[in-house]
């Protein structure tokens, strides 16, 4: 069983978006489509990261708990992660915008920008030793920069309140990912590669990664469920 903990942890996370999804009043299952093309798009430069920063040891995984096959160095449940966190992530953002008028949290997109970048662009130059760190604050200022200048998105605010109801699920779901509750992490990770600021026992860039990923996967959905809509 113990080898089921990862593979299990992903489908606890998922499960009741899926279910829900089909539920008449959200009606998710319609945007099925658009929702793998975006993630299987921005899976791809995420995963080689993953399986870049594997080779180098920047972490690693505890396959105790996975079920034993790998794929370019990555266990099977670590490909999956790319499309089940992400579908949560996505659905919920879908649900709150379909339920709640959230149209007013535009007028902070410049705040929530400039501050992101800010502390990220320092955060970077201060700690450019720490790859980890590095990577992740530099793909993040990227991300806002395209989104917010060249895009020129409105739901920056919305997405980032969003995320921020998500991190109720974010503690229980990467706390097991990094060990809480079991003997020792599913992913490990080496202590000159990053800050070393956890919250429990996640790095802090865990947060920002799983932030920056959740709004390029939006974008692409918003993007490819429009192109339908389009078509219809």
């Amino acid at each position: 069983m113990m080898s089921f903990t990862y593979a299990l942890v992903l489908f606890f996370t998922v499960i009741i978006c899926f279910v829900s999804s089909f539920d008449k009043r959200i009606q998710f299952n319609r945007h099925f489509g658009a929702f793998i093309k975006a993630a299987i798009l921005v899976a791809i430069p995420f995963i080689a990261w993953d399986v870049l920063f594997t080779a180098k040891g920047v972490w690693w995984f505890n396959t105790d708990y996975t079920i034993g096959l790998n794929i370019a160095g990555l266990p099977l449940e670590e490909w999956l992660f790319f499309i089940f966190i992400p579908f949560s992530c996505v659905f919920t953002y879908y649900s709150f915008d379909k339920f709640f008028k959230l149209e007013w949290l535009s007028g902070f997109n410049n705040l929530i920008v400039f501050v992101t970048i800010i502390v990220c662009s320092v955060v970077a130059l201060l700690h450019h030793d720490k790859i980890y760190t590095l990577t992740t604050s530099t793909a993040t200022v990227a991300t806002l920069i395209y989104l917010h200048f060249i895009a020129r998105v409105e739901w920056i605010s919305k997405a980032s309140l969003v995320f921020t109801i998500l991190m109720l699920g974010f503690f229980p779901v990467n706390g097991v990912l990094t060990g809480t509750g079991l003997a020792s992490p599913i992913v490990n990770y080496n202590p000159g590669n990053f800050l070393d600021i956890r919250l429990l026992t996640i790095p802090i860039e865990d947060a920002v990664y799983g932030y920056t990923q959740f709004l390029l996967v939006l974008y692409f959905f918003k993007r490819f469920k429009q192109q339908y809509n389009d078509n219809i």
